[in-house]
């Protein structure tokens, strides 16, 4: 979830494209994408696995399709993503069987759980910005998604000055309620916003009528929706507020780190499998209930799929 304005991050999209495909980028040989066998010894996150065996996957709890629990297990794209990277990673270390290991993390508690080395990949609904890579590194975008709001359908909103004078809920620790405390202050609209603990309690706020709309990235709001047991009770209302580019987080200043995550994304990409992965959670049934978002692949993300890199406007 992050602050980066729909027209900035298409120009910049666009120059970034320009730039590469003139550096012919993309025909550079595989042993560019994959660090070299005879590099000097990995520390940090490629030890802690090495002598665990395991690699740890810090997961979210309702961020459906992307990352959350049903079934009791931790499951959906950004989930799946990192399970394709860990496995990568226990190749790198020869590791004779790559475990991979869980723990729920919060919007609050994510980074620290890196910075801590509780987790060794963060693998939820997480916007790369210039703000968080103080903390830790940040590989390709697998999504890009928009900030908007849900609200009753009954309720006559259709964008955000409809709501001047009402209660708006968003997730606290994303950069969901800063973007929207700036869009109200841009257009004048007197806004009461509360932070919801997750993205679960805001969206249920919003059903029960404690608030009359919930902020939240786009994906998120359809898959909470979608879930929810009468979906026609809801819509997803307003004008794109950001754009945000999901990324997996990790331990920062770890090249040796960096270069295989992004090496096992670029392969992702090329082969197609990351679209396959994308189709399984965005355009077919899904757990717990079967239900299928329909949500064909953003236009952003694809133009940003045919030169992957992890640079992000500021």
């Amino acid at each position: 979830m992050a602050c980066v304005s729909a027209r900035g991050w298409r120009l910049c999209a666009c120059a970034l494209a320009a730039l590469l495909a003139w550096c012919g980028l993309l025909a550079a040989s595989p042993a560019l994408a994959q660090p070299a066998a005879t590099e000097a010894p990995a520390a940090g996150t490629l030890q802690r696995i090495q002598a665990r065996g395991a690699v740890v996957i810090g997961h979210r709890e309702s961020s459906l399709p992307l990352s959350y629990v049903a079934d009791g297990r931790p499951m959906g794209y950004s989930v799946d993503v990192c399970l394709q990277v860990a496995q990568a990673l226990g190749r790198h270390l020869r590791l004779r069987e790559t475990r991979v290991e869980y723990r729920q993390v919060t919007s609050g508690n994510r980074f620290d759980a890196i910075e801590k080395g509780e987790v060794d990949l963060e693998c939820g609904s997480t916007t790369n910005t210039a703000a968080r890579r103080q903390r830790v590194a940040f590989t390709i975008p697998h999504f890009v998604a928009s900030s908007r709001m849900v609200v009753l359908s009954s309720r006559f909103y259709e964008r955000i000055e409809d709501l001047d004078g009402k209660v708006v809920a968003s997730t606290a620790g994303t950069t969901n309620i800063d973007s929207l405390a700036r869009e109200a202050q841009a257009k004048s609209v007197r806004l009461r916003i509360e932070p919801a603990r997750d993205h679960a309690q805001g969206f249920a706020w919003v059903v029960e009528g404690k608030v009359d709309a919930f902020a939240m990235d786009d994906v998120l709001l359809f898959g909470l929706r979608a879930s929810h047991a009468r979906p026609e009770d809801l819509r997803v209302i307003g004008k794109p507020m950001t754009i945000e580019p999901y990324a997996i987080a990790f331990e920062k200043d770890n090249p040796a780190l960096k270069a295989l995550v992004d090496g096992e994304l670029r392969r992702l990409i090329a082969t197609r499998e990351l679209h396959r992965l994308y189709d399984k959670w965005f355009t077919a049934p899904i757990l717990p209930r079967g239900i299928n978002l329909g949500m064909r692949m953003p236009h952003l993300l694809v133009d940003s799929l045919k030169y992957p890199s992890d640079y992000v406007p500021p």
